[in-house]
């Protein structure tokens, strides 16, 4: 591809394009993430939409309604995953740094929304057990996971939607 086959990612996408691709791309790589790491351990993929439903529906409904549970977790994460990007994306605008350096900020960003969602969204969700504990290995996942594939991308599609990436 030629240089000038970039010059689309130079021009800013706006709020809209930025927070619904923004949306897309992390909504995406969470849930791939989920679906590996805990494929890893034996868990199907329908469980993990069930585990997303059980925040809204409690965990005894989640799981006993099957598809209907399963696309309804589905539909939240990316509705979750839209707030998320939706957050930084307007922050953004008010705060220049956030934009200006998308490495620093994205990573820490994204290190935010996990403690966020795991010490205070679960536990005060339907889906709560008390203060969570994780084992090593799904620590390390979570916080690399929302550090990498969480706020990186929303500051990225941030910066791309106020600033163009050239």
């Amino acid at each position: 591809m030629t240089k000038e086959g970039f010059s689309g990612l130079k021009r800013p996408l706006g709020a809209i394009r930025a927070i619904v691709y923004g949306t897309i791309v992390v909504g995406t790589l969470d849930i791939l993430d989920a679906i590996i790491f805990f494929g890893s351990l034996g868990i199907k993929p329908i469980r993990i939409f069930h585990s997303i439903a059980s925040g809204l529906l409690g965990r005894e409904a989640a799981f006993s309604l099957g598809l209907k549970s399963a696309l309804l977790g589905a539909f939240l994460h990316y509705f979750i995953a839209f707030g998320i990007v939706a957050v930084y994306y307007f922050v953004g605008l008010r705060v220049d740094a956030l934009t200006r350096n998308v490495l620093i900020y994205g990573l820490l960003y994204g290190l935010v929304v996990f403690g966020i969602m795991s010490y205070v969204v679960v536990p005060l969700s339907g889906a709560g057990t008390g203060t969570p504990h994780f084992p090593l290995p799904a620590l390390l996942n979570g916080l690399l996971g929302h550090a990498i594939l969480i706020g990186l991308p929303s500051a990225i599609f941030a910066k791309w939607g106020q600033k163009g990436l050239g």
